[in-house]
Parts: structure tokens; C-alpha cells; sequence
């Protein structure tokens, strides 16, 4: 099987890197740790349809990250690109809000089993901050508490003493607390009594770098339980995961109600919008607010976003991409086992995260990612995974020869599993 190589990637990176910052700048860049080694990944695409992109070298890749999840239901899906050019044609950044806004907050609503209304923005981060100033200006309080490992943005008080342009005062309302333990829970709720405004928290935990964790049983009610006691909120970050397991949204596939709900990625298939949905006693506090954007209120992304839930309803996309994330999990266990090696997989099939856990430094997971993007399969190998509905029995068959064949290379090198 050939391997690719990146000559225009190199070139061009070359240029970037003499007027932009880092070359490439934040988590997409070859030095922050998700493409290692960098040799082995391309550095710029040049084009994308469906399951797939090319890079500036012309060379194929089933694509894994869909964009970081965004993609859910490939990339130029017909439906979703037609209802845009058709929202462009009448009308997209304006003075005013069409009335598309209206019509995907209705959708949501219909949907989302904790919204009863939505407030639209542009990226993850907006809605998860504008989640936590909700709850703060609801409740009267300051603290937070969020989960070790948990990913909400890059605002200030989701970051680290430590982190470059950090300060203690940043932070020093943030109380962080082990996943999936309600009594840690319930002993920060006495240690700070009428203290604490909301809990921030993945449906599953679902961090970079680490093994994901789904809900254990009782984690969830308990937690809803507290929070009703305590008169804290429950914010529900759904950025990542939201309408990837359920159109209903994830706590509700896990068989609680959020109070805040915050949706992102997948809401408009690459076009850029976020939505905080929540229930009908927070409608107040988050009107109370000051938090707006120039470009939140443009029309083209809501009309992406109302066609790819409606698409998405209409295919039972969750459902699919289940299916699907278990076909080619399953598939990539039993290729490691075959050849040796374990082939650890967390998180939800359409979701997940997967390590090799035949040495201790990651060094072996990398190499065999590595091996599978120089031939056509885009892996990254410390974040999640994703699924989209565009990726077929035939994409799956493809992915599973590619990593025989980079197991195969790593036996080839030398490198032995543990099994």
C-alpha cells in the first residue's frame, strides 16, 4: 500500500510561517501535539466533499476528525449547501435578523428536550461562557464547578494558572471536581454553602488526551438532584457530542434534563454557529445579559443549520452514526488483536476515543496513527473521533485494510505488542 508524502504542505507552510504566528496557530497546528509525528500529516487541504478532503498535494483522506465535528453529515451535503446559497441570495450579515433565526429557534425548541428557547452565537466557547454568566446572573452567585479534564473554551476561567495570560483572579472561582463522583458533588456543596451558581459538565466525559468515561448509573440523577436542592444550575455543555447521540440532546439520551444546553459542532455542518438553549426560568437571566457579536445574527449559517437538523431527523442521523462508529471500532479491536496488539476504545461509537496501550508513552499509538494517515485514513491520535452519516460500508472496509496495513508496518519496524 503507498504512502503519501506533503512537498506543498512543506512549501507552503514555509511561507505561513513567516506571517502568521506559529505557521499554523492554535490546536491545528503540527506543534500542539495532535499530529505527531509531523511528518506523517499534511499541513493544509485543498479541497473536501463528503467523507473526504484532499490535501494541497492532491492526496485522499477519509476523514475521522470531520473537521474537529462540525462535518456531520460530510462535507458539501447538497441539502444543507442549497438552503445557504439560497439564505445568501436574499440576505446574510444585515442590520436586522431574518427571520430564519425564528425558524431555527422553533426547530430547536421542537427538538431539544431542555429548550424552551435559543440564543445564537459563533462558537462553542460563547455558549458555554454565556452558560456560566446565565447561571451567575440567575443565581446571584460566583462559583462554578466543572470537572477535571473538561473542555469548555478557551475563556480565562476554563484555562490554568500557568497557561500564558493567566491570572489567579481568572480562575479562582472555578471549583474542579473527579468525574462521575456526586459525593465530591454534594461535599462542595457544604463547603460552600449558597456559593455555587451552576456545574458545567460534558454528557459524557469526554477530555483530550485521556480515556473517555460515560455516566455511570445514579451519576446523573444524583447530580440533577443536588442542583435542585442547592438552587445551582445544571449546564450541560453538549458542544462536542450534541445531536451525534441524540436530536433530543444528550442528556437527554442519558436520561436527565440540563438546565443550560450548549450545542456547536454539528448544529450547521461546517457553517459556523452555536446555540444555548434552556428552560423557560432562565429566559430572564439570560435576556439580562450583555453579550452579543456583529456577525451572530447572520442569516446564512441558521438556514445550514435548520437544513442539517432537518436532514439529520429526516436520516435518523444519531442512529446512523452509531451503527457506523460500532462497525469500524469493532473492526479496528479486532485488527490490533489479530496483529498483537490492544486496541483501547472509550467514549460513544459515534465519538471515541482510542489508544494503544502496548507501551506506556503513547509513542507506539502515534506511530501506528501516523501509519494510517500516510495511507489515506485521517486519524488524530490524542483527541476523539468522529462519525458522520457520510461515511459508507465501503469507507469502513477501506479504514480496517489501512490499519492492517499500518499494524503491519509497525511489525515491520520492530515495535511489539503487549498481547
Amino acid at each position: 500500500m503507498n504512502t503519501y508524502q506533503y512537498l506543498n504542505s512543506r512549501v507552503i507552510f514555509e511561507r505561513a510561517a513567516k506571517v502568521i504566528p506559529a505557521g499554523i496557530y492554535g490546536h491545528l497546528g503540527p506543534a500542539e501535539g495532535c499530529f505527531i509525528p509531523v511528518e506523517a500529516y499534511p499541513f493544509y487541504a485543498q479541497r473536501a466533499q463528503g467523507a473526504y478532503f484532499w490535501d494541497a498535494d492532491g492526496n485522499r483522506f477519509i476523514d475521522y476528525m470531520c473537521a474537529y465535528g462540525p462535518i456531520v453529515l460530510g462535507y458539501n451535503h447538497p441539502a444543507v449547501e442549497a438552503a445557504a446559497r439560497a439564505q445568501q441570495e436574499q440576505m446574510n450579515c444585515g442590520v436586522l435578523p431574518g427571520e430564519i433565526m425564528v425558524q431555527l429557534a422553533e426547530k430547536l425548541v421542537s427538538l431539544v428536550d431542555s429548550a424552551d428557547w435559543a440564543f445564537f452565537a459563533k462558537n462553542g466557547g460563547d455558549v458555554t461562557n454565556l452558560a456560566v454568566m446565565t447561571a451567575r446572573a440567575h443565581t446571584r452567585r460566583n462559583k462554578i464547578i466543572k470537572f477535571a479534564g473538561g473542555y469548555h473554551g478557551v475563556s480565562q476561567w476554563m484555562q490554568f494558572i500557568g497557561n500564558a495570560g493567566i491570572i489567579e483572579e481568572d480562575v479562582s472561582s472555578v471549583i474542579t471536581l473527579p468525574f462521575n463522583d456526586a459525593q465530591a458533588v454534594e461535599q462542595a456543596f457544604k463547603r460552600y454553602p449558597g456559593e455555587i451558581a451552576a456545574i458545567i459538565a460534558t454528557p459524557y466525559h469526554h477530555p483530550a488526551m485521556a480515556d473517555n468515561a460515560l455516566p455511570e448509573p445514579g451519576f446523573w440523577p444524583a447530580v440533577r438532584g443536588l442542583c435542585d436542592r442547592e438552587g445551582a444550575l445544571l449546564i450541560i455543555d453538549d458542544v462536542r457530542a450534541g445531536f451525534r447521540l441524540s436530536l433530543h440532546g444528550s442528556d437527554a439520551y442519558y436520561g436527565f434534563k440540563a438546565d443550560l444546553i450548549c450545542f456547536c459542532k454539528a448544529l450547521g455542518n461546517g457553517y459556523n454557529l452555536s446555540a444555548l438553549c434552556g428552560r423557560d426560568a432562565y429566559k430572564e437571566a439570560v435576556s439580562s445579559v450583555f453579550y452579543t457579536g456583529s456577525y451572530w445574527l447572520s442569516a446564512m449559517p441558521m438556514a445550514a443549520a435548520l437544513a442539517t437538523l432537518t436532514e439529520l431527523e429526516r436520516i435518523d442521523g444519531p442512529g446512523l452514526m452509531t451503527r457506523q462508529g460500532t462497525k469500524l471500532t469493532q473492526g479496528l479491536a479486532q485488527a490490533a488483536q489479530q496483529h498483537g496488539y490492544h486496541l483501547k476504545i472509550t467514549g460513544e461509537p459515534s465519538m471515541w476515543y482510542m489508544r494503544l496501550t502496548d507501551d506506556d508513552t503513547g509513542v507506539l499509538h502515534q506511530q501506528w496513527v501516523s501509519e494510517c494517515v500516510r495511507r489515506g485514513v485521517f486519524f488524530t491520535n490524542h483527541h476523539n473521533l468522529f462519525i458522520n452519516t457520510a461515511i459508507t460500508d465501503e469507507d469502513i472496509a477501506y479504514t480496517l485494510e489501512v490499519a492492517h496495513d499500518a499494524f503491519r508496518a509497525l511489525r515491520g519496524a520492530g515495535q511489539k505488542g503487549s498481547i
